[in-house]
């Protein structure tokens, strides 16, 4: 059998015709082989030799035109997707990502690493990729779950998520929220099977409970309630009906616990189960103008110097997030304190009134336009204008 590392040079020896033949007989071999970090040189050369470049770069090399500038980056793109397709075909995920992310193709990358599944030797380099390169990461939160468990899920999610963006959070809520609320769903159905006729198979947790308020009489627990109030804080910013209800849920089970084990949250979940059951119930369209009204109340009546902006913060986007856009606008303009620079909030007062618009009320923008002016912020005023003259 010929050895086709030999076979390369004989080619390319014999290789009389042209020069572009020359390197597509290189680039051609590399791709067979399956070598895609070669690959990419050979193409990097192929794309320089039909612009009339030397094949390699170098440090003084005189200016080149935009339009050839152009050409080159157009070649060196192609050549990148290639070979970086090929990497992480090759499970070198990391190296195929690099390679990629000039592309800006974020759904050609997310489509190829799920088809890499995650495993104890590639556990780290999946995790770089997928969750702190923010290219998929609900995979990536679920694969922490999944090896690590909840403790340290939490922990990544409050130091590496919690700033990121709100698509990026819910991406991590909400596998959070499926995962504790099914572990604690299983150990409970398990509790009353060991001391009870077995529940019905389409009892939810709070089905379980209600019907069996023995079940947490004696003050005990099933799982660490301190990852029970944080799965419960996390989920705030999930949208999906049923996560909401699961949600709710939790706070239902949360409220049973003895004293000791329902700790206080931040306001304005100061009296943390019965606020947060309250804020869900809003979500899920019950009790809505009691409960708005009870948020409303703490987001007039909270020291904003000792507790911060959370309930004016809290207030606002549920008046957002139940179809009053208007009114949380308003409300904004008028609580959100003189020491908070407008340049912090026109970003949102925008996003919500591009909501109302949405509904055929344009009127938001106009009081966007008046509060910048009196906050004396021009850019403001001009992004508000802006995007009413859109509309």
């Amino acid at each position: 059998m010929s050895d086709p590392v030999c076979e390369i040079f004989e080619t390319l020896r014999q290789c009389d015709s042209s020069r572009s033949e020359l390197l597509q007989q290189l680039a051609d071999y590399y791709r067979g082989a399956e070598l895609p970090m070669e690959l990419f040189e050979a193409r990097k050369m192929i794309v320089r030799d039909s612009l009339g470049l030397p094949l390699l770069s170098s440090e003084d090399e005189p200016p080149r035109s935009e339009a050839i500038e152009r050409q080159l980056e157009t070649g060196l793109l192609e050549a990148c997707r290639e070979s970086g397709e090929m990497l992480i075909r090759a499970g070198r995920v990391f190296e195929g990502w690099t390679y990629l992310r000039p592309t800006g193709d974020n759904e050609l990358i997310r489509d190829l690493i799920a088809e890499v599944e995650i495993t104890e030797d590639n556990y780290d380099e999946m995790q770089r990729v997928l969750l702190h390169e923010g290219v998929d990461v609900g995979r990536g939160f679920q694969a922490v779950l999944d090896h690590q468990g909840t403790c340290n899920s939490i922990t990544l999610f409050d130091q590496a998520i919690a700033q990121r963006s709100k698509t990026d959070r819910r991406a991590a809520g909400e596998r959070l929220l499926e995962y504790f609320y099914n572990e604690l769903t299983t150990l409970v159905r398990a509790d009353i099977e060991a001391r009870d006729a077995a529940p019905g198979d389409d009892e939810s947790l709070y089905d379980m409970l209600a019907s069996r308020p023995w079940v947490m009489k004696d003050g005990g627990y099933h799982l660490d309630t301190t990852h029970l109030s944080s799965t419960v804080r996390i989920a705030s910013t999930l949208t999906d009906p049923k996560q909401l209800r699961k949600a709710w849920e939790l706070t239902q089970y949360g409220r049973q616990l003895h004293h000791q084990f329902q700790y206080p949250g931040e306001e304005p979940f100061v009296d943390f189960y019965p606020a947060y059951a309250a804020f869900y119930s809003i979500l899920l369209g019950e009790n809505v103008d009691a409960g708005l009204r009870l948020f409303e109340r703490k987001a007039i009546n909270v020291d904003t110097q000792e507790h911060g902006t959370g309930a004016i913060e809290t207030y606002i986007d549920l008046l957002d997030r139940v179809g009053r856009p208007l009114q949380a606008i308003e409300f904004a303009i008028a609580h959100v304190p003189d020491d908070v620079p407008s340049q912090t909030i026109v970003p949102l007062l925008i996003e919500i009134a591009g909501r109302a618009a949405r509904s055929g009320d344009v009127s938001a923008y106009e009081k966007i336009m008046d509060f910048c002016a009196d906050k004396q912020d021009a850019l403001g005023f001009a992004v508000a204008k802006h995007a009413a003259m859109e509309t």
